[in-house]
């Protein structure tokens, strides 16, 4: 039986204001991914007896910061814990530029973010995920020090990229600056399935400690098979590329917060949904998308939180 995992990245909604170079959005809209959309993935992964891992961004954790907001973050993290979910790093603050930062940085972004994670969900912290998926090898050679068992940053998706560099272009056009930057092209030519990285160089096959878990594209065409695809698009290209996924020995089924967002219910500015495609989707739709997507996958994967599939694949690599 193939492996599949299933991953939230539970980025806030300040992210997409950065990214879409709208500055800074309503307070009341900090946690808004946490308290609405964090408990419909677990109700809809619990009732399929399915465990994910959930990337946090911990600074959403961090009471000294946040105050109640994050102690409301903090129960749902230790709640989702409870419930058998894997909580993993998505950075402390989700810095686009993260890669570039120098090692003193990077070291205070993935330590505290460590910490903050670890104390809220009573789980020690193994994997990460790297904001804009740009890991560099500096993040590489930090969570090697802090022991980490998986990376889950690659995503070798050319058209992915190219729609990036769109949307940036678009912004500058205009006059505004996307709080997003482009990815090490070099990542495009990372390795689709799972494999143990090069320290000096993460998206070549090495000799590393920890495994690199990268992100679904397609066989051939390296088609993202991720939530923004597939939940937004129509059911029979939604199964293609889910039966195309059989060829792979997991699929890193990579999903956001924000995938199940309702911008009317969760009260999202229109000068946000205007520019984030998926807030323009009903989440009844989406919801039913996820659910048949899920149900599709279980044909023929197993479904495993990304700990345990670095473990398998350590025992047994592919």
């Amino acid at each position: 039986m193939r492996l599949c995992s299933v991953s939230i990245d539970v980025d806030p909604i300040p992210c997409y204001y950065r990214i879409h170079g709208l500055g800074d959005p309503p307070p009341e809209l900090r946690d808004l991914i946490f308290r609405r959309c964090v408990p419909r993935f677990a109700d809809l992964l619990d009732s399929r007896g399915i465990r994910g891992t959930f990337f946090i961004v911990a600074e959403d954790l961090d009471v000294d910061v946040l105050g109640g907001d994050a102690r409301a973050a903090r129960a749902v993290i230790g709640e989702l814990a409870e419930r058998g979910h894997e909580i993993a790093s998505h950075s402390y603050s989700h810095p686009y530029n993260m890669a570039r930062l120098s090692r003193a940085a990077v070291r205070d972004e993935l330590r505290r973010a460590h910490d903050l994670i670890s104390d809220a969900s009573g789980q020690q912290v193994v994997g990460f995920r790297a904001p804009g998926y740009d890991l560099s090898v500096a993040m590489l050679e930090e969570l090697i020090e802090l022991g980490y068992q998986y990376d889950s940053s690659m995503f070798p998706a050319p058209g992915y990229y190219a729609a990036k560099a769109a949307v940036m272009a678009a912004l500058r056009a205009i006059g505004r600056k996307s709080g997003a930057v482009m990815t090490n092209p070099r990542a495009l030519l990372a390795p689709p399935d799972p494999y143990r990285p090069s320290v000096r160089a993460p998206w070549r096959r090495g000799d590393a400690p920890l495994i690199e878990l990268p992100i679904a594209v397609t066989p051939i065409s390296r088609v993202p098979a991720i939530g923004t695809s597939l939940l937004l698009s129509p059911e029979i290209l939604r199964n293609h590329w889910i039966d195309a996924m059989r060829r792979r020995p997991l699929f890193n089924f990579e999903l956001h917060g924000i995938d199940l967002a309702d911008a009317d219910a969760d009260g999202i500015p229109g000068e946000l949904v205007a520019r984030q495609p998926d807030l323009r989707a009903s989440l009844s739709r989406k919801r039913l998308a996820l659910e048949k997507s899920l149900d599709r996958i279980a044909k023929t994967f197993e479904f495993a939180p990304l700990r345990e599939v670095a473990e398998q694949v350590d025992r047994d690599p592919i």
